[in-house]
């Protein structure tokens, strides 16, 4: 897949920490996520449960088959081995483990050039808001 000379720079700037990416803004009901010109609103009106470990994990995994339509490197490997590393913590357990959110908002805003553009990556986003810090 080719991409833009704006998707290169923008590329290049996350993987040398030039590039910002805002995760977590919350005011009232919504929440933004973005950076390298990016940014997805989600409006959580009604909002009220705290997921628990099974509607993580099912984000965590959308996001893991989203990222078949971003090409291979050592940043997709690295996050897909994160994602994975996650995906053992929530399996089989009945409370989301202390630090496991606090985790994947790294994971997410260190690998955020590949993850922008993926609604998967919008929705776990939202499911951390909702799990508060």
């Amino acid at each position: 897949m080719a991409i833009s000379g704006e998707q290169e720079r923008g590329r290049e700037r996350g993987r040398d920490g030039g590039g910002s990416v805002h995760f977590g803004d919350i005011n009232g009901s919504s929440f933004s996520i973005g950076g390298s010109n990016n940014t997805n609103t989600v409006n959580t009106y009604g909002a009220g449960a705290v997921p628990g470990p099974g509607e993580l994990l099912e984000a965590v995994l959308d996001l893991r088959a989203a990222l078949v339509r971003v090409p291979r490197g050592a940043d997709r490997t690295a996050l897909d081995a994160e994602l994975d590393a996650v995906a053992g913590d929530l399996e089989d357990t009945d409370a989301i483990r202390p630090g496991l959110a606090e985790r994947l908002r790294a994971a997410l805003t260190r690998w955020a050039p590949l993850v922008e553009p993926l609604n998967a990556a919008t929705a776990l986003g939202a499911l951390l808001v909702s799990l508060g810090g």
